[in-house]
C-alpha cells in the first residue's frame, strides 16, 4: 500500500494558512493592552519635576503627554493626535502641538484649540508617587 502524498498546491495552501495564522497571532497583544491604549496598571514615567509648570513633556515610547497647567496639577493625555494619529511633538506656549498638520490642544483638558483635529486628546489618570509620575491609560 502506498502512502498518500500531498500535491504542491496543497502544501503551499497549508503553508499560507499557517503563515496567516502566525501573522494574526503577532497582531494580538499579551501586554494587557486592549488596542485602545488601556493597560493593566500604572506606568512610571519618571520624575514629576521633568514637567514644567505651564508646559509639558511628551513620553514618545509610552505615547503619553503629561502637562502641568498649574503648580502641582498634572494632566495626562494620549500623545496620538486625533486627526491622523501622529505623535504630538511637544508643548509650547501652553499648547500641546502636533507638527504633522498643525493641530493644537489645551494643556488643561486636551481640547482642540486649532485644527484640523476635531476631537480632544483622550485623557488618562495621572498621580505622583514618591516624586514620580504614574499614568494609567483607561
Amino acid at each position: 500500500m502506498t502512502e498518500p502524498t500531498a500535491s504542491r498546491r496543497t502544501v503551499l495552501c497549508c503553508a499560507a494558512v499557517a503563515l496567516a495564522g502566525a501573522a494574526a497571532a503577532g497582531c494580538s497583544s499579551s501586554s494587557g493592552d486592549d488596542g485602545k491604549g488601556a493597560s493593566a496598571g500604572p506606568v512610571d514615567l519618571g520624575p514629576a519635576a521633568d514637567v514644567p509648570v505651564g508646559g509639558g513633556k511628551v513620553y514618545r515610547e509610552q505615547a503619553v503627554v503629561v502637562t502641568q497647567p498649574a503648580a502641582g496639577e498634572y494632566k495626562a493625555f494620549s500623545a496620538k493626535c486625533t486627526h491622523a494619529g501622529c505623535l504630538v511633538n511637544g508643548v509650547v506656549k501652553e499648547q500641546i502641538q502636533c507638527l504633522c498638520h498643525g493641530s493644537r490642544f489645551g494643556i488643561s483638558d486636551g481640547a482642540v484649540q486649532d485644527g484640523p483635529a476635531t476631537k480632544p486628546l483622550p485623557a488618562y489618570r495621572v498621580a505622583v508617587q514618591n516624586g514620580n509620575l504614574q499614568v494609567t491609560k483607561s
